[in-house]
């Protein structure tokens, strides 16, 4: 399947020491889904990926050449698929899980032992290179978002989709509108949305402290991510809460 943004399976260098990997569409609610990898090399030369696409042998030895995988981030309770298929390729990488994802995966059948929970406190394996926090405001959607401050880039996940009409089947081009995730409005998905109803404030002082980090970039999992004016983006896009 054609997502749009060929080369798959490819480490991109989008900045210094950060990389992105477009994998494989996946089907989600039916629906095709463009898949992405961050990558970022730590002063110690170590690799953490947040969000694992499918790995291939070929993806695992472009890998390799950049570095030694230490660090695998499951960001939010949906992904989390390829993780272990990573760990398997490097035994010695630590798992890391946003609140939820362990629960989730056991309930799907799939393995649900990581390492480590994400919580707001960073971690000592990333400390003063990553700052990240757990979004507040939804007992449903827990997402650990990041920010990387050599590169200046902030990490999400599923709480901006920004789907681009030209890569979709024709029938879900007539969808992403009315969910609110199409290029060049992509938002947090309406259904997404409703889980914050009760915590819009919370969300509100959230999106805030990603503003005060601020970014020149966000990278996204789905869709097209934003190669420059971020904070602009962070308000045109959570305009609804701020």
């Amino acid at each position: 399947m054609i997502t749009g943004y060929e080369p798959l399976d490819t480490p991109k260098a989008i900045a210094d020491d950060i990389w992105i990997v477009d994998g494989p569409a996946i089907r989600f609610y039916g629906m095709p889904f463009s898949t992405r990898a961050t990558i970022l090399r730590l002063e110690n030369g170590e690799l953490w990926v947040h969000s694992p696409t499918r790995l291939s042998s070929a993806l695992a030895a472009r890998i390799a050449s950049l570095g030694t995988v230490a660090q695998l981030v499951a960001p939010n309770w949906i992904h989390y698929a390829y993780v272990h298929e990573w760990k398997d390729a490097w035994l010695d990488a630590q798992t890391w899980a946003a609140p939820g994802v362990a629960e989730r995966a056991a309930k799907h059948g799939a393995p649900s032992d990581f390492d480590h929970l994400l919580t707001q406190d960073t971690p000592a394996e990333w400390a003063g290179q990553i700052d990240q926090m757990i979004v507040r405001g939804s007992e449903v959607h827990r997402e650990a978002v990041f920010f990387h401050r050599a590169s200046k880039t902030l990490i999400l996940t599923d709480l901006i989709e920004n789907f681009e009409k030209k890569n979709l089947p024709w029938w879900m081009r007539l969808i992403v509108p009315l969910v609110g995730v199409v290029d060049p409005d992509g938002k947090m998905p309406r259904d997404m949305r409703m889980t914050f109803a009760k915590g819009k404030d919370s969300l509100r002082e959230d999106v805030e402290r990603m503003i005060a980090w601020a970014p020149e970039r966000i990278i996204l999992a789905h869709g097209r991510w934003y190669e420059r004016d971020a904070v602009a983006e962070l308000e045109r896009a959570f305009r609804w809460v701020l």
